[in-house]
């Protein structure tokens, strides 16, 4: 997969600052103001896709700050805010990565912000340069630019993530996730029978956003899912690239909506080659 090279005027620093305080802002408003009875408004693309008001508060929320901060910027956002742009750089914004762990209050979920270049509505049409993913209920933001590092900030502290995943597939912790339509959900749970076998274990958190930057912090050593979106993974992918490993789609290309992996080369070309049977 061949890395586009970088307009010479883009200003990476300033994409990053933005992507951190969006995603900060937008992660406290989801916690501070979550309703003691939240509840499903609407459903997407089966009776288990859903969207909570927060979903949406966080989403307008983030089109409020871009429309300040960047005016010029294009967004494209998971509930379908879209704003077009005049600068060639397009924001992808997941206002809550993980809703159903955030609908049961379970901490696992996030907000991630990415800046990208290209067409954001396709899976080749985009590369994404800076980003970051904020879980609120940690307190932690993952944040990253291209030729920046990756990074943790927590409690006050920042620490560059520089992570070093097992060497063999016996010995790798792997996460996965599973998409909302009930074949491709049955196909998935096939494929991961077959893979469970072979490594060391399997986790399923459900926010793919946290997964990848897991994978770049060293809590898991690669991961895999199908069935993700440009906003799921683009921030992320900035993330776990700038801590030295490999985000890739099929067969070594780009993430598709198809798969996206993350981790060592060639432990994912044995994970593609048992779930792929």
């Amino acid at each position: 997969m061949q890395t586009p090279a970088l307009p010479d005027d883009l200003d990476l620093d300033a994409l990053v600052a933005v992507a951190r305080e969006v995603a900060s802002t937008c992660g406290r408003l989801v916690v501070e103001e979550r309703p003691d009875q939240l509840q499903v408004a609407a459903t997407k693309t089966s009776a288990v896709d859903i969207v909570t008001e927060m979903d949406r508060r966080s989403e307008d929320l983030a089109h409020r700050l871009l429309a300040q901060l960047r005016p010029d910027d294009a967004i494209v956002g998971e509930e379908g805010l879209d704003r077009a742009g005049s600068s060639g750089v397009t924001w992808l914004v997941d206002p809550i990565d993980g809703t159903v762990n955030y609908l049961y209050d379970n901490g696992e979920f996030a907000v991630s912000v990415a800046a990208v270049l290209g067409d954001a509505h396709t899976d080749g049409g985009f590369w994404p340069v800076a980003g970051a993913v904020c879980n609120p209920s940690t307190g932690e933001l993952f944040w990253a630019g291209r030729g920046l590092g990756a990074h943790l900030d927590r409690a006050g502290t920042s620490r560059t993530l520089a992570a070093e995943p097992a060497t063999t597939l016996a010995d790798s912790l792997v996460g996965t996730g599973f998409a909302y339509d009930a074949g491709l959900r049955a196909r998935q749970g096939v494929a991961v029978a077959r893979l469970l076998p072979l490594v060391r274990d399997i986790r399923r958190h459900g926010a793919a956003s946290l997964d990848l930057c897991a994978v770049a912090a060293g809590r898991l050593d690669c991961y895999y899912e199908a069935n993700l979106n440009p906003w799921d993974h683009a921030a992320a992918w900035v993330v776990v690239e700038e801590a030295g490993l490999v985000v890739r789609g099929p067969r070594g290309g780009r993430p598709t909506n198809q798969l996206t992996m993350a981790g060592r080369s060639g432990i994912l070309d044995q994970i593609e080659d048992v779930i792929s049977a």
